[in-house]
């Protein structure tokens, strides 16, 4: 009779893949964690107690299957194991990655709460999908059969990219209009390398591309070509734009120089790690090399902002955040990291405004804050100490307090598009569809800053309900 090759978790700890040192990994931007070596991964998927009701699959988004590409892959069943998890996942190399698997997937693991600690998920997720690449089991998209219907998509983030995939795989005309040079949207230009590292995102751009995705870059809607012109050339439109609009910060001296955006920030930086030259790079004003660096924020963009200043050189780094480390809603992984990379956080602490020396910031006015009762969302809202000002000094200051979206109605000169008193597109979120006949819409424009995860289920569920409707108007034109 063949060995049990699961549930081994009780005698197999969990071990994740070997972290770089702190002192190696923070001045570059390359990955921070090391690659499973093929028994590793074996072993770590043994240890999955392959649950009656996988509280894992339930709890992720895309509702991968999860606990079958463990047991394939500690049965040493690889490409199989990275066939079953393409099959939900359009990019699973980059959820394995990225994905908050500790708020998801892991964290919801049965074998944690028996304290046994939770199977690394991502990681053997993100070692099937390398593999796969390494042993050219990715293969380029050839659909069946041709169509002549045409999806014109508005992004390549995440959503779009999905979708585009979708589609083309079932023979569809697919072209994807975007603002940057590079596919890839938040993937390409917002994470930095050491979490996710470049040549991961183009090798998928790479792959559309030769599987007859058309890709139009640079290219602005509302100023390059119109929206009304998409939509005569398309057959469908999805609206795949994410939110770039910076929630901003108020208060005396909050025009100075040197108080900078989030997404100017990584932007540059990523383009750096492209070899791009980089004008704002090189003058110093998006640089933080020898500098005093505050970051302004508590989510995952801040967490970005922090190791990347970092890795650049600042003198120093701190991250204001009103409230405590429990109540942060960045991951408490990324916290964790940056905090053995040398970043140090200032917890119940929010800017009043900002001190200023010849119209460039030189510190914070810095309010210290308590946590009260709790806010309309339940979690308790930080109250102003009074008497505990104090100023922080700094010689870049960069706004991560989330994002917003842009008023695409009013950008785009689009009459009909409707959206909601947040500024999010109003879609279905079972399909993408919004009230113009043929414009769909998936991801952060409709669901506001949100997980990559959740823009790769709306970008399939969109594109198989596109698919629906060309196969439904192909049967009635047919009678």
């Amino acid at each position: 009779m063949a060995k049990q090759p699961m549930l081994k978790f009780v005698s197999l700890e969990r071990d994740m893949p070997t972290k770089r040192a702190p002192d190696l990994r923070n001045k570059d931007f390359g990955e921070i964690y090391a690659e499973y070596a093929d028994a590793k991964a074996k072993e770590q998927a043994s240890r999955c107690s392959q649950c009656g009701v996988p509280y894992c699959q339930t709890h992720c988004p895309l509702h991968n299957n999860i606990p079958d590409w463990l047991r394939l892959t500690a049965e040493g069943r690889l490409q199989e194991a990275y066939e079953l998890s393409q099959e939900t996942n359009t990019f699973p190399e980059i959820c394995g990655r990225i994905c908050p698997q500790d708020r998801l997937c892991e964290g919801n693991c049965v074998i944690e709460s028996s304290g046994h600690g939770t199977v690394t998920i991502g990681s053997v997720e993100k070692y099937i999908t390398d593999t796969a690449w390494e042993n050219g089991w990715v293969k380029a998209i050839k659909p069946t059969t041709e169509r002549t219907e045409s999806v014109g998509i508005i992004g390549a983030g995440p959503g779009g990219l999905a979708a585009a995939d979708v589609l083309r795989r079932q023979g569809v005309q697919v072209t994807i209009y975007d603002r940057y040079d590079r596919a890839g949207g938040l993937l390409t230009y917002g994470i930095p390398g050491f979490k996710l590292e470049k040549d991961v995102v183009m090798r998928r751009n790479d792959q559309l591309a030769e599987g007859g995705v058309t890709f139009k870059l640079n290219c602005n809607v509302g100023e390059d070509i119109s929206f009304a012109d998409i939509q005569a050339a398309h057959d469908a439109v999805i609206i795949a734009t994410g939110v770039y609009k910076t929630r901003d910060l108020a208060g005396p001296g909050s025009g100075a120089k040197g108080i900078e955006r989030a997404i100017d920030y990584l932007t540059v930086s990523n383009r750096k790690s492209f070899g791009d030259d980089v004008a704002e790079f090189e003058s110093g004003q998006l640089d933080a090399k020898g500098k005093r660096v505050v970051v302004i924020g508590g989510g995952d963009t801040a967490m970005d902002c922090v190791r990347t200043a970092i890795r650049q050189g600042a003198t120093s780094v701190k991250c204001l955040y009103r409230r405590d480390r429990a109540n942060m809603p960045g991951s408490q992984r990324e916290v964790q990291n940056a905090e053995e990379e040398g970043v140090v956080f200032e917890w119940l602490s929010a800017p009043k405004g900002f001190v200023e020396k010849d119209g460039t910031v030189s510190g914070v006015m810095v309010q210290k804050m308590r946590l009260g009762a709790p806010d309309a969302t339940g979690r308790q809202a930080p109250e102003v100490i009074e008497g505990a000002d104090y100023v922080e000094e700094a010689d870049i200051v960069i706004k991560a307090l989330g994002f917003e979206p842009e008023d695409l109605p009013k950008l785009w000169g689009v009459e009909g598009l409707e959206v909601t008193r947040w500024g999010t597109v109003k879609a279905a979120f079972t399909s993408g569809a919004t009230d113009m006949p043929g414009v769909y819409a998936v991801g952060d424009i409709v669901r506001g800053a949100s997980l990559v995860v959740w823009a790769i289920k709306d970008g399939r569920d969109c594109a198989e309900a596109i698919l629906d409707q060309l196969n439904s108007s192909t049967a009635v034109a047919a009678e």
